[in-house]
C-alpha cells in the first residue's frame, strides 16, 4: 500500500495536477486543502504520511505557519511547494526543517523524486528516533537497578560493620548471649548478601540467556514430583503441596471464551521445555507460596496440557498481595507493602518474568490479602 500525502495548494488547477500525477504514481491523497487552518484539520483526520504545501497560501495563515504546526502537533514530514525562491522565505521556511523543496511549476519527475527521497529520509529518521529512545530507556533502567542493589547492599554491609565493631571494641563488655546475638545478625546478613548477589547475577545472565534458551524432551510429571518433593523437605511440617497433572479425560474451563480446553497427556506428545528455567520458575513460584504462608496451609499446584502449550497453576493460602502492590510485582525490587519481616529482595519475581518472556509465555497472578495467592503461567509446549 503507498504512502498517503496531503495537497495543500490555494490554485485548484495546480493542486488537482499534483493529485494526479501523485494518484497516477501509486500514492493516495486523501484530501486538498486551501487554507492553513484546513490544512492542520486535515493532518489530524487523515495522518498522512507527508504533507506537500504551498509557502504561500490565501487567507490568515501561511503554509510555513500551518506547516510548523502539522509538524508540531503530529510529526508529519513536510515538502514545501513554492514560486518564491528568495532569501527570505527560504529562510523562514528552513526553520520548520522541510524534507524538501519544489519549485512551480513543478516538473513530475522531480516531484515523485523529491517525494520519495523524503519518505525515505523521514522513515530512517524515525528507526533513528526509536532506536535512541530505546538505549535511553534501557540506560535509564540499568541506572535505577544499580542505584537499588547498592542501596540492597548497603542494609546488611552497614549490619555487618556495626556488629563486628562492637564486637571487636567492646567484647570484654558484653555477655555470651549478646555475643551470640551479634554473631547471629553476621551470619544473617551474609546469608542475606549471599542471596541478593546470586539473584542480581541471575538477572544479568537473563538479559544474555537468549541464545542459549535450549528446549528439550521432558518428563514433566517426573520432573514436576521431583521438585515438589525437594521444596517439601525445605518447608515446615505445616505446608502441605498437593501437585496434580491432569488427565485429558479432564477440561480446563478458558474464562476469557467460556470454552473448554481439550487436555493432552504427555503419551500423546511430547512435550518440549527448557528444563533449567522452568525448574527456576517453578522453584521461585512454590518457594514463595511456602515463605509468604508464614502460618502454613495448603499450596496447590496443578498442570494442565493444553494444544500448544502448557499451563502451570500455583495456589497458596497465605498473606496475598494489596491490589496496588500487584501491578509492580515482577519489577526489580518490589514486593508486597504487608511482607513484614518475611525475608527477600524483591528480584525473584523479576527473573521468573524474564525467564517466562524468553520462553514466549505469559504469567499472571490473582490475590487477595488474607486468602492467598494464586499465579498462573502459561508456556508454549514446542509439542513435537
Amino acid at each position: 500500500m503507498k504512502e498517503k500525502i496531503l495537497v495543500v495548494e490555494d490554485e485548484r488547477i495546480i493542486a488537482f495536477d499534483i493529485k494526479n500525477c501523485l494518484e497516477k504514481s501509486g500514492y493516495t491523497v486523501p484530501a486538498i486543502a486551501a487554507y492553513g487552518e484546513q490544512a492542520i484539520a486535515k493532518a489530524g483526520e487523515f495522518h498522512p504520511d507527508l504533507v506537500l504545501i504551498d509557502v504561500m497560501l490565501k487567507g490568515n495563515m501561511s503554509g510555513i505557519e500551518a506547516a510548523a504546526e502539522i509538524s508540531s502537533r503530529f510529526n508529519i514530514p513536510i515538502i514545501y511547494l513554492t514560486a518564491y525562491s528568495d532569501a527570505s522565505n527560504l529562510q523562514k521556511a528552513k526553520i520548520t526543517q522541510p524534507l524538501g523543496y519544489i519549485l512551480k511549476p513543478f516538473v513530475e519527475t522531480q516531484l515523485i523524486t523529491t517525494i520519495e527521497i523524503a519518505l525515505s529520509r523521514h522513515q530512517a529518521e524515525v528507526v533513528i528516533r526509536e532506536a535512541l529512545v530505546q538505549e535511553q530507556e534501557k540506560r535509564k533502567i540499568k541506572s535505577n537497578f544499580v542505584s537499588m542493589v547498592s542501596h540492597e547492599f548497603r542494609n546488611p554491609l552497614s549490619n555487618i560493620s556495626t556488629c563486628t565493631e562492637l564486637l571487636a571494641n567492646h567484647s570484654h563488655r558484653l555477655n555470651e548471649a549478646k555475643k551470640d546475638e551479634y554473631l547471629h545478625h553476621i551470619q544473617n546478613s551474609v546469608k542475606q548478601l549471599d542471596r541478593l548477589l546470586s539473584d542480581v547475577l541471575l538477572m544479568g545472565k537473563a538479559e544474555t540467556v537468549t541464545s542459549q534458551l535450549n528446549p528439550a524432551p521432558v518428563d514433566l510429571e517426573n520432573f514436576c514430583q521431583n521438585l515438589v518433593k525437594e521444596i517439601q523437605l525445605s518447608a515446615s511440617e505445616y505446608h502441605n503441596i498437593i501437585f496434580t497433572i491432569h488427565s485429558k479425560n479432564l477440561n480446563l474451563e478458558d474464562h476469557s471464551t467460556g470454552q473448554n480446553l481439550q487436555l493432552l497427556t504427555q503419551n500423546q506428545q511430547m512435550l518440549y521445555l527448557d528444563e533449567k528455567l522452568l525448574r527456576h520458575i517453578l522453584t521461585n513460584l512454590l518457594g514463595n507460596a511456602i515463605k509468604y504462608s508464614p502460618a502454613g496451609g495448603t499450596v496447590r499446584f496443578e498442570i494442565f496440557c493444553v494444544q500448544g502449550e502448557v499451563i502451570f497453576r500455583i495456589e497458596d493460602e497465605g498473606i496475598g498481595i494489596p491490589e496496588a502492590d500487584q501491578e509492580n510485582l515482577f519489577n526489580s525490587f518490589q514486593r508486597g507493602s504487608n511482607v513484614g519481616k518475611i525475608p527477600g529482595n524483591g528480584l525473584g519475581l523479576a527473573i521468573v518474568k524474564n525467564y517466562v518472556d524468553l520462553h514466549g509465555g505469559e504469567i499472571s497472578v490473582v490475590s487477595k490479602v488474607g486468602f492467598g495467592t494464586t499465579f498462573i503461567v502459561s508456556l508454549p509446549s514446542q509439542l513435537k
